[in-house]
């Protein structure tokens, strides 16, 4: 025996006291719905209800604002059926001793029964069906209605407090982890209204079960008072009534208590005072209106017939009230001291550490894409972002920006956008959860699902259940996750807009790589021979037509032997050009595959030269002319994407950033050549010319 109570008392310690409380109470309540209570533990457990109700109602008065008490919609579910079980306890009870008397309820009973009705059951029966009817119609259901309605504004208004926080955090007046806490907050208070709308219920329903059980306990009293007891009609109807109606004031005057507390949390406005200070300062604390109010209260006083001396008395206590108010007001009003607003305004003066600096590259999620960039939820996404930085630093040649990543409460749940320099570049939704099973072109069958298209390229998918990928790439269907598809996007986006992306401080970066290499190299291009601007220039041209910087050293070398000629960015891009022209190749047309291209009409292009050569920047090129190089090339570049060739446009060298630039708007995959950036040991072969008469 011992050690079975060293045993429990060792669980109890280890679940703490704290815990069991509420599975006890529970237990409790459940027990005395099944289990004979006697009369000594039912009033004790009648005054313990009553006290709790009390206790309620304090806390509900003292409470700053509702979120202080955000357990009331519980506490609401367990003083009802707490009062409940004492209904069921206390009714069986009356029934099987209440031919005994008054006293076999208990005392609490028997005391409501006589001293609060005076033991006249007819009173009790008026002052019962009162209190009923001010808990059921009025306090009730007007804590229901104001809860109802302030969990319907809550969540409409729900966005724009959304909104507003965000705007604090980007104009820097607040931190992430304050921005958190007040998201936080605003769901809590959502939460807590949709809650209590739901719980002012269990209080109706109280009180109507309540008159249930009072017209259950009469009529059954007289039946068990008469048939069982042979008791006479009167003497049954007196007793079982006068217990009955006892029972039910002691179990309503609590409903009362907790539904008035109920009403004072849901009407709550404002959280810097208590009810109680908001009640005395918004009330009595104007002395001109006590003033008013005691010369109108007086006035009635005078009137004959009326009961001159209380109105009188009140009115003279209003206006001692008022006069020794606007006395303590007029003492504090000098008080306040200016040096105050100075502060304020010295607080509030803006300075440099408010302009913060635009996030080269951001990733915003919605809420159910956290997982994927949650550091403690070690996110896929997160090591792919990793990944497509150093993809990107081995294939293009320098460090991208780190991505900044942030949640957005305003995106749709599964939905994400990529922002370049504060600029959205890019959006779509992703399912965690989910496969994205792509389209190629060329698939067996259909797949069920949510239709939709690649964020990155534009083709159809469709999102499945991970449960049909063996089927899906059976199909021909091309399969990836949430995070590959955020992923995916995201490396496109930056591939496409690399040129954006190298900043003087990523060229500046880049060059300070090189020259641990090759220093005297690096010195005596920059700033010797070009400024720094000049050289990002030279490298966005390059990253705009997709060329590659990991052949520095060519770029470096060109730069360097071009500088003393000029230092115009657009020439010297083309003289780097040529340089890297085996390079360029190579990449559009690997191995010594032959060079399928595409080629000017000799008289088309000799037009085009004369415009070069009039306007510099194409400036002069007749406006038909230009419509029918544009749709000529289009044709053209569609016909060597039929055969599988790239689209590649071989032209002049003086023509070749003429053409690039306006045909890359229409035509973003083409590529456009200079003769001269072409290797002599290639094989060409025109297999289009624009701007030919059929």
């Amino acid at each position: 025996m011992a050690d079975a109570s060293v045993a429990l008392r060792v669980i109890f310690d280890r679940l703490g006291q704290r815990q069991l409380a509420g599975p006890g109470l529970i237990l409790l309540i459940l027990a005395m719905m099944v289990l004979p209570l006697p009369p000594f533990v039912l009033d004790l457990f009648f005054t313990f209800n009553i006290a709790i109700s009390v206790i309620v109602m304090l806390v509900a008065m003292s409470v700053m604002k509702p979120l202080d008490f955000s357990v009331f919609p519980t506490v609401l579910l367990v003083t009802t059926l707490l009062r409940l079980s004492l209904n069921v306890a206390s009714t069986r009870v009356v029934l099987l001793e209440g031919h005994t008397g008054p006293g076999a309820a208990g005392r609490v009973i028997e005391a409501f029964g006589h001293f609060l009705v005076g033991g006249n059951y007819v009173v009790g029966l008026v002052v019962f069906t009162i209190l009923v009817v001010i808990n059921f119609v009025v306090i009730t259901k007007g804590a229901g209605r104001v809860a109802e309605v302030a969990a319907r504004f809550t969540l409409d208004g729900m966005p724009g407090k959304q909104m507003a926080i965000d705007a604090d955090l980007n104009a820097g007046l607040i931190g992430e982890e304050e921005a958190r806490k007040r998201r936080a907050g605003i769901a809590q208070e959502a939460d807590f209204f949709g809650s209590m709308d739901g719980a002012s219920k269990f209080v109706r329903g109280d009180a109507v079960a309540g008159i249930l059980i009072m017209l259950i306990n009469v009529f059954g009293g007289l039946f068990v008072g008469v048939l069982q007891h042979d008791l006479d009609l009167g003497t049954a109807a007196r007793t079982y009534t006068l217990l009955t109606i006892g029972d039910g004031l002691v179990a309503q005057i609590p409903a009362l208590i907790i539904s008035i507390a109920a009403g004072m949390v849901v009407t709550r406005v404002g959280d810097d005072q208590d009810v109680s200070q908001q009640f005395v300062a918004q009330l009595f604390d104007n002395p001109k209106l006590l003033f008013l109010t005691a010369g109108i209260i007086g006035l009635l006083g005078l009137i004959p017939g009326m009961p001159n001396f209380v109105f009188l008395l009140l009115a003279s206590m209003f206006a001692v009230m008022a006069a020794r108010l606007e006395k303590r007001q007029g003492t504090v009003a000098p008080v306040p001291v200016t040096v105050a607003p100075s502060a304020a305004r010295e607080t509030q003066e803006a300075s440099w550490s408010d302009v913060t600096p635009l996030d080269v590259l951001g990733l915003e999620v919605g809420y159910r894409l956290i997982p994927l960039v949650d550091k403690s939820q070690d996110g896929e996404l997160l090591r792919r972002i990793r990944g497509i930085r150093k993809k990107f630093a081995q294939e293009v040649g320098f460090l991208v920006s780190p991505v900044h990543i942030r949640d957005n409460l305003e995106l749709k749940p599964n939905a994400y956008k990529i922002v370049l320099k504060g600029v959205e570049i890019g959006d779509g939704e992703a399912f965690p959860g989910s496969l994205l099973a792509i389209n190629p072109g060329r698939v067996a069958g259909d797949l069920p699902g949510t239709a939709t298209k690649d964020p990155a390229f534009g083709l159809p998918a469709v999102w499945i259940d991970p449960a049909l990928r063996e089927q899906a790439q059976a199909y021909g269907y091309t399969v990836v996750d949430a995070s590959t598809v955020v992923a995916t996007h995201l490396n496109h986006l930056i591939l496409t807009h690399a040129a954006e992306l190298l900043g003087r401080q990523e060229t500046q970066a880049l060059l300070d790589h090189v020259a641990k290499d090759m220093p005297k190299l690096v010195e005596d291009l920059v700033p010797k021979a070009l400024p720094l601007g000049v050289v990002q220039k030279v490298l966005r041209n390059l990253l705009d037509e997709g060329v590659h910087l990991r052949d520095m050293r060519t770029v470096i070398e060109t730069l360097a032997d071009g500088a003393p000629r000029s230092q115009d960015p657009e020439i010297l891009t083309a003289q780097v050009r040529t340089s890297l022209g085996r390079a360029i190749v190579q990449e559009l047309f690997p191995g010594n595959i032959e060079m399928q291209v595409m080629s000017l009409e000799p008289r088309l292009e000799r037009l085009l030269l004369q415009a070069v050569a009039g306007g510099g920047d194409g400036a002069g090129i007749e406006p038909g002319l230009a419509d029918t190089l544009l749709r000529e090339a289009v044709a053209a570049a569609q016909r060597q994407e039929a055969v599988g060739s790239p689209m590649v446009l071989l032209v002049p060298g003086t023509l070749r950033t003429l053409l690039s630039r306006f045909l890359r708007r229409s035509i973003s995959q083409l590529k456009v050549l200079a003769h001269a950036e072409v290797p002599e040991s290639r094989t060409i072969k025109v297999t289009s010319i624009i701007g030919q008469r059929a």
